[in-house]
């Protein structure tokens, strides 16, 4: 009988090891579903995703903004890939929409749970996570912040963020523009009798993102035109911007202009009022809904055409990607547009994150932006950053 009962609980204790060996693989299966197969995410889903403390490897927690967007989805790539080259474990979760702030708040709940060693996070709203943050520095978990990052984090919760140099992206917008023979063309042209006016339309004026990218294409194109007119250009059209012309008369005025909200109707009318501004050689749009304005009332671009359009000797530069922007600029009905480097946002957010776990100092870092046009927007650099 003892022999019988020996056997029988070897036998038992093979069988409880089997289980544990299957709940181990069906917990990595979950967490690869969570990161690359499901069509949408939701709090539930990484659920599964093993702890830093379950797993050989590292366990990194990414939650982003949204996720069945292609820019998040390109994002998520390269967060993928950064993870196989560090050798850690890592989820990819988002929010249907970027509205969707509760949504997120209960993805960076559950991701805390599961006890990850790093968190990287792309913040809907700050303060609906400030408690989030602060366990996260009392659990000594390091927060790494990514795209828009997190603004006001409380003091001490955030290591580093991989995001858009904005202001760079300004200055790489105005020095296209700059460069093109058709705008210097135009540019040369003025005088103080007749000064011509280079557009600026931007979706509001506060948040930090946008008046990175508009302070940058100010800065800039003021410094390049100061090379033609020195003394003679002005900022006008909005307060903060506001700039006089030196030498008291301009030549050259670079107008902003804002709507008074962000919605598709005031963009619309804010571009058509622009549009019809007196002088005008060239707009610069600073994100997709200050484009979309600008291709409502150009009849999606149409009139912007260079041989028979309505408005065929204005140059535009737009900003971000989307269907109908690409086709603008395929149409070369834009200049060309400028980019960020969603790849590279999702690439560095986790390498800082894998750095951060092994008490590697860290910092904040440029994800870069890139400037295409109908040459270069088919090439594989190129076409993996332009969502639609």
């Amino acid at each position: 009988m003892k022999g019988t009962k020996k056997i029988l609980s070897l036998a038992v204790a093979a069988s409880i090891f089997a289980i544990s060996l299957a709940g181990c693989g069906s917990s990595q299966t979950a967490s690869k579903t969570s990161s690359s197969e499901a069509p949408s995410s939701t709090a539930s889903e990484s659920s599964t995703a093993p702890s830093s403390t379950d797993s050989a490897k590292p366990y990194i927690a990414v939650v982003s903004k949204g996720f069945q967007h292609q820019f998040w989805q390109t994002v998520k790539k390269g967060a993928e890939d950064a993870a196989a080259k560090y050798n850690v474990e890592m989820t990819f979760d988002g929010p249907p929409s970027e509205s969707d702030i509760n949504v997120q708040v209960d993805m960076i709940n559950s991701a805390i749970a599961k006890k990850p060693a790093a968190l990287a996070l792309a913040v809907l709203d700050t303060s609906s996570v400030t408690q989030q943050l602060n366990d996260c520095k009392s659990k000594k978990i390091p927060v790494i912040g990514f795209d828009s990052g997190i603004p006001n984090a409380p003091e001490g919760t955030l290591l580093a963020t991989a995001s858009t140099n904005n202001e760079n992206a300004g200055v790489l917008a105005a020095d296209s523009m700059f460069e093109d023979p058709t705008f210097q063309a135009a540019l040369k042209a003025a005088t103080t009798d007749k000064p011509v006016t280079i557009g600026l339309q931007s979706q509001d004026a506060t948040s930090a993102s946008i008046l990175g990218r508009t302070d940058g294409y100010i800065s800039e194109m003021v410094k390049k035109c100061e090379t033609l007119f020195a003394g003679q250009v002005a900022v006008t059209g909005h307060e903060k911007f506001k700039k006089a012309a030196t030498s008291g008369k301009a030549a050259v005025n670079i107008f902003v202009t804002i709507p008074p909200s962000s919605n598709a109707t005031d963009s619309q009318n804010a571009s058509q009022s622009l549009l019809n501004t007196k002088g005008l050689i060239a707009v610069y749009a600073t994100n997709e809904a200050s484009v979309n304005g600008i291709l409502a009332a150009t009849t999606d671009g149409k009139d912007l055409d260079r041989t028979n359009g309505k408005y065929k000797n204005i140059t535009v530069v737009g900003f971000d990607a989307g269907k109908a922007q690409k086709a603008a600029v395929r149409n070369g009905w834009f200049l060309g547009s400028v980019t960020q480097d969603p790849y590279a946002i999702g690439f560095l957010s986790v390498e800082l994150a894998a750095k951060a776990i092994k008490g590697e100092a860290v910092k904040d870092v440029d994800t870069g932006c890139k400037f295409y046009t109908v040459k270069n927007m088919d090439q594989s650099d190129i076409a993996m950053l332009l969502y639609d």
